[in-house]
């Protein structure tokens, strides 16, 4: 089978890398330069919770695609949102006649892809605590142990209208080679409970400069948390998803964090055991980190507009979404003190 990712950052080096070693035909296409010629001169380096390892894809600057022939049975997008439609357009025009785009990507890609290939070759790719880095060009890590091992699976590949077909399972047979996987008839459900996740802890590493188990060891770390959990499981449900458990908790638990027993179990919860832990950065931080724009217009910002459309108050995750457009404008830096400040702004 042939296939292509566009985009050679954390995710799509991450698939890419296992799927070579499983023998697949991989191409990658990516606009970093140094990652281009670093891969190509030594491969890309793995390392996780798993053995290390390293694996050999084609890659191909952005400005070579124009010479990759038009006979891919599947494209990968794994771009930021930002640069989901120009990266769809691309990689439509490399696909065979009944070829087909994944949407590997976090927010909420689906509609853009699918407005561009249509429906009927969009397929949706939820990746639940996978959890990648790639800090240095060659190099990628993941932060996440293994779900397979303890039963979850963290690909989900589905179909627009919930049915599941031979390509949501091709995909999610594929991808048992990186860790559990299984097609799912819930796209929009999985999706919006992988929204949650995302915009519960993005966000606060972005604006705070701290890794997950600094922000789990605050109060105040805790407290946005919950918060942000809480208005996007509520924005969810008044949207009429099925939600699977977000972080291991239901959405309507979240969504009742208004109720003060409700809320000390969630603290209770996220409350680090232990004095010492990892202390992994999100993509979100990592973004600020490289000084790239961040997605939280179409995360939180996501939440904010569909909580709008429905009724739903969402005053901490306006207040984020403030807080890091500040920081992606250079008129504010990174610092804890921006958890508690974006906490008054939301009159909380």
């Amino acid at each position: 089978m042939k296939i292509l990712f566009v985009g050679a950052g954390a995710i799509g080096s991450y698939l890419g890398a296992f799927l070579t070693r499983a023998g697949q035909d991989v191409t990658l296409i990516d606009p970093w330069a140094e990652q281009v010629e670093t891969v190509r001169a030594k491969g890309i380096s793995v390392s996780g919770p798993h053995e290390p390892f390293e694996a050999r894809p084609a890659i191909y600057h952005l400005h070579e695609a124009q010479r990759l022939s038009r006979d891919f049975d599947v494209a990968f997008v794994a771009m930021k949102m930002y640069d989901t439609a120009w990266a769809t357009q691309l990689a439509a025009r490399h696909l065979k006649s009944d070829g087909f785009v994944v949407a590997a990507e976090n927010c909420w890609p689906d509609p853009i892809v699918a407005s561009i290939v249509g429906k009927e070759r969009s397929v949706g790719l939820i990746m639940s605590k996978i959890g990648v880095a790639s800090w240095k060009a060659g190099h990628v890590e993941r932060g996440h142990e293994r779900g397979g091992t303890t039963g979850h699976d963290v690909f989900r590949a589905g179909e627009h209208d919930g049915t599941i077909t031979p390509r949501t399972q091709m995909i999610a047979e594929m991808l048992k080679v990186v860790d559990g996987s299984k097609p799912t008839d819930n796209l929009w459900g999985e999706r919006w409970s992988k929204l949650c996740t995302n915009a519960m802890g993005n966000p606060v590493q972005a604006m705070s400069g701290l890794g997950s188990f600094e922000v789990a060891s605050s109060e105040v770390g805790r407290a946005i948390t919950v918060h942000l959990a809480s208005e996007s499981a509520r924005v969810g449900l008044a949207l009429g998803y099925t939600i699977p458990k977000i972080n291991g908790t239901s959405a309507e638990q979240w969504a009742g964090a208004d109720r003060r027993e409700i809320w000390q179990a969630l603290d209770e919860m996220l409350t680090p055991k232990s004095p010492s832990g990892r202390n992994w950065k999100a993509s979100m931080a990592q973004d600020v980190a490289k000084g790239r724009p961040t997605e939280i217009d179409y995360m939180n910002g996501f939440v904010v507009d569909k909580g709008r459309e429905m009724g739903v108050p969402t005053p901490v995750s306006a207040a984020v979404v403030e807080t890091v457009r500040e920081i992606d404008r250079g008129q504010r830096k990174q610092s804890p003190e921006n958890i508690g400040l974006t906490l008054k702004r939301a009159g909380v």
